[in-house]
């Protein structure tokens, strides 16, 4: 159970730091697409963050303490920050591959849950990771180039 709880935290903080991402890229996109790129970064981030409080629930429900600041998230979190203000190019191409870290997180987590016989646990994580695949669909159509 530790494992699974630890995997938990893990995916919560990575899940956190890919929401915090997508907000400030939506904030700080510019360039001829503008609109779309900001409605783009918008639905991410507002999805992504729809999930953060029940990821928080169920380590609560496995008697755990969920992580609660950004010095312990980022502690937890393999997603880098990014301090510096990209071209919306580089915005889609960072948050892809974060994209691809919160999968593989959750889909640990996921793995844990089902061995551990938490149906309930499993299912909102195999939701999660189809809307991560959904979000990474998005992106990789906005990076193609015709």
């Amino acid at each position: 159970m530790d494992e699974l709880v630890q995997s938990m935290k893990k995916a919560l903080a990575d899940t956190f730091a890919f929401y915090l991402k997508a907000h400030g890229f939506h904030w700080n996109v510019e360039g001829r697409t503008f609109a779309q790129d900001h409605a783009l970064f918008g639905t991410i981030y507002e999805e992504v963050y729809g999930s953060i409080d029940q990821f928080a629930e169920e380590i609560r429900a496995m008697d755990a303490y969920a992580p609660a600041s950004f010095v312990r998230f980022s502690e937890l979190t393999d997603i880098e920050d990014e301090v510096k203000i990209l071209n919306a190019q580089g915005m889609f191409e960072k948050l892809l591959a974060d994209n691809s870290k919160v999968l593989a997180s959750i889909e640990k987590a996921y793995a844990l849950a089902e061995a551990a016989g938490n149906h309930g646990l499993s299912n909102f994580l195999a939701e999660r990771q189809d809307n991560h695949a959904k979000h990474g669909w998005m992106l990789r159509a906005t990076l193609k180039q015709r």
